[in-house]
């Protein structure tokens, strides 16, 4: 078997394909046996290029793998094998096929070697994941996904438009770091953006993940972002704005997520918080940095997976979402709630939990680069997130007061694939070496279990319990509905469109009354003009002949009413005619040659 034909995106693709084909639990065991392949795939595939094919004067690589390619190639399978024990057994064919081609995308765009190949992955992700919303068949879900769908696709416009502004530029196609700051350089960083949810586009990401199904949140809160996180990785490292940019998310995400009701809406809204740190150290550029980012990216896929399979859990046994509804369930669902727990811990960065030692590796960067004020703000978030899905989500699902609901426990699949994400953010956050020796840049080696980090991130954590509990009664969820950025440029949209509709319609239907009535004068004037001449020409013949003005008037009342009775004989107008030519000829003849 050839390099290429082992590609994870290849075997994925090939699942996908053969879903319309097989269905019920032979369905599953094929699925899950194919990520588990592609897994294998992802862990041994030589480093280099492969898959070369030669498309109209450009030289395409499908398979380039390297070290920054194999980390997120081996998260996004593992993820997929996790994701789809989750689902085994739930025999919903609508999102089986979507799930394997948007990961077999999500890799197709890790491993791509161009622009082309990039961009390609780029939009099939977009449209694959929109099933993926679209399947759970609310009218709330198909209104997500056609506004989560637009969004994407208007991303992959502009994506569209810096490549081939690139490749008419430079005429290369290839997918590396572009440290020249082009117009077409800001356009594909604008495209990877909105993939990203940057603020202040990133209210498609709450508006849609928590519409999806249960298992189709888990594949939707590990890929887009994530991806878009390796694009910046490999193209933008050490793009200064991406800092600023990456602080506004991290804060963004702990703001709307304190005053959130829905669990599945924070879980979305703590997504922009932890990208926004990934993003941030893009911008920083060191190597330290990007390790951090990368190593973050692979963490959180583990903890932010496992926090959505604990509230697709809640979700599937109760049909409540909202922490209003619900409240009391550790007592029902004792193993959703330890394990929800342990995703929890792992979001906050407790120590001993795998994000405790990629958030450090973040957080000492931007205090190496004595940016004093971008280290503040991701401690200030480290302490604010106990408040958010920290705390917020299991306490007020599993604790709090109880909501009279009496579910069943998850199911044994559910459970399963719950246990492996909480066995591997313990695991990896007590002996990080395997995630430590996947880091794509070279580095100084980095010491996470240090006295001083401990203690410090301890004590942050300890400062936001205490400031939970003091603050519980204002934090207690309600009925509330949040006002995002998008609801700024939607309304001025239509804002816009009122204002262009009485404006322009306005002033075509002022012009239109104007030309109508200088038309309704011309038309009158001409209406009896030949009358009104003949009327002033008697008037006149008859002053010079020094008749009275009686007689004057008489005279011109019988020209008016002979020539409207049409009684003017037809051999003065004739004569009329005859002269005119006549003259015209004689100007004509007059005019010197040439």
């Amino acid at each position: 078997m050839t390099v290429s034909a082992q590609a994870p995106q290849l075997l994925l693709l090939l699942g996908g394909l053969a879903t319309p084909f097989i269905a019920g639990r032979p369905r599953d065991v094929l699925l899950l046996l194919l990520a588990g392949l592609a897994l294998l795939g992802a862990l041994t595939l030589p480093e280099g290029g492969f898959g070369r094919i030669v498309l109209l004067g450009h030289e395409l690589t499908l398979l380039r793998v390297d070290g920054l390619s194999r980390i997120f190639g081996i998260i996004f399978t593992l993820n997929a094998c996790a994701a789809l024990l989750y689902a085994f057994g739930q025999d919903d064919g609508r999102q089986s096929g979507p799930a394997m081609f948007y990961v077999a995308a999500a890799l197709g765009a890790v491993f791509a070697g161009d622009l082309i190949t990039l961009y390609v992955c780029w939009e099939v992700m977009a449209v694959a994941s929109t099933f993926l919303i679209l399947a759970r068949r609310t009218d709330t879900a198909q209104k997500a996904a056609m506004r989560y769908v637009l969004i994407h696709l208007l991303g992959g416009l502009v994506l569209l438009l810096g490549v081939a502004l690139h490749i008419r530029a430079t005429g290369s196609v290839a997918f590396t770091a572009l440290a020249e700051r082009t117009p077409a350089a800001w356009l594909m960083l604008a495209g990877v953006l909105i993939n990203a949810a940057a603020v202040p586009l990133s209210s498609w990401l709450s508006d849609a993940y928590p519409e999806a199904t249960a298992a189709g949140g888990v594949f939707l809160s590990a890929y887009t972002t994530k991806t878009a996180v390796y694009a910046l990785l490999r193209a933008f490292p050490g793009w200064e704005v991406l800092v600023p940019l990456g602080a506004a998310m991290v804060l963004y995400g702990v703001v709307y997520a304190l005053f959130e009701n829905d669990m599945r809406r924070i879980l979305a809204y703590s997504i922009i918080n932890q990208v926004g740190f990934m993003v941030l150290a893009v911008g920083l550029g060191t190597a330290a940095a990007l390790n951090g980012a990368a190593a973050h990216a692979f963490c959180h896929i583990l903890y932010k997976s496992l926090l959505w399979m604990s509230a697709g859990a809640v979700l599937t046994m109760t049909g409540k979402s909202r922490f209003t509804e619900l409240g009391g369930l550790w007592r029902r669902m004792p193993w959703t709630m330890a394990l929800g727990v342990v995703g929890a811990l792992a979001f906050m960065g407790a120590p001993g939990t795998a994000a405790f030692v990629s958030k450090s590796l973040i957080i000492q960067a931007a205090a190496d680069a004595h940016l004093a004020w971008a280290w503040l703000v991701l401690e200030v978030s480290s302490a604010a997130v106990f408040l958010q899905a920290g705390m917020k989500y299991p306490y007020f699902v599993f604790f709090d007061r109880d909501s009279g609901l009496t579910p069943r426990e998850a199911g044994r699949p559910m459970l399963l694939a719950m246990g492996l994400l909480a066995a591997l953010c313990i695991g990896l956050g007590l002996a990080p070496g395997p995630v430590l020796s996947l880091m794509p840049f070279p580095m100084e080696p980095h010491a996470p279990f240090s006295a001083s980090k401990i203690v410090g991130q301890t004590q942050l954590l300890a400062f936001g319990g205490l400031a939970f509990f003091l603050l519980l009664p204002l934090l207690r969820a309600a009925r509330t509905v949040s006002l995002e950025p998008d609801w700024f440029y939607r309304k001025g949209a239509a804002l816009l469109l009122r204002l262009l509709d009485a404006g322009l319609n306005g002033l075509n239907a002022a012009c239109a009354r104007r030309a109508a009535a200088v038309l309704e004068r011309l038309a009158a004037l001409f209406a009896d003009l030949p009358e009104r001449l003949a009327a002033s020409g008697a008037r006149l013949a008859g002053r010079l002949a020094g008749r009275p003005r009686e007689t004057r008037e008489a005279d011109a009342d019988l020209a008016r009413r002979s020539l409207a009775a049409s009684a003017v004989p037809v051999g003065v107008s004739l004569l009329l005619i005859i002269f005119g030519l006549a003259a015209l000829l004689a100007v004509v003849s007059a005019m010197p040659q040439r």
